[in-house]
């Protein structure tokens, strides 16, 4: 899977394809992004949230993290996104947007207004996003018990969720 490490001001991001490197231990790629300034004029895309151009370096905290979640790895139907204030590894704030039916978050243009809110709302220096759907929007020991797979999502069942591939 990979990450992509943006600056907090979501509405100056470019929508290009950034290359990445996979880690060889865990094939988890990052991938930094450099801010930009804000356009003077327009409005900014709503999907912009997710477009991102490379960068140098991570830039501190906070650190904003946006993660995707489907029931299969083509549709995204949840986004999480967290900020951590403080180099502490728990989210100070989260929170999480879901789609109606088939419609895929990346798509959603409300969905996207009220993350770009959000980040801007919490001024991130950082953020993290994933690069792809990392599992099933539900959550364990929530929405299905402990140690079982989702029974409403069996494409993630035995699967990986960094990878896709088969484990079991």
């Amino acid at each position: 899977m990979g990450f992509s490490v943006v600056q907090s001001d979501p509405s100056s991001w470019l929508g290009r394809p950034l290359p990445h490197t996979p880690t060889e231990k865990t094939g988890v790629s990052f991938r930094f992004v450099k801010r930009r300034k804000q356009p003077s004029e327009g409005k900014p895309h709503a999907r912009s949230w997710l477009r991102n151009k490379p960068g140098q370096s991570f830039q501190g905290y906070p650190v904003a993290i946006l993660a995707l979640y489907g029931p299969t790895d083509k549709l995204a139907t949840k986004v999480a996104v967290s900020i951590i204030l403080t180099d502490n590894n728990e989210p100070d704030f989260l929170e999480r947007w879901f789609s109606d039916g088939e419609l895929d978050v990346r798509s959603d243009p409300a969905i996207g207004e009220q993350v770009m809110a959000f980040l801007k709302s919490h001024a991130p220096r950082s953020t993290v996003v994933t690069d792809r759907v990392i599992g099933c929007p539900h959550e364990e020991g929530i929405d299905y018990p402990d140690g079982t797979s989702c029974p409403e999502c069996p494409y993630w069942a035995g699967r990986d969720r960094f990878t896709h591939e088969r484990i079991q």
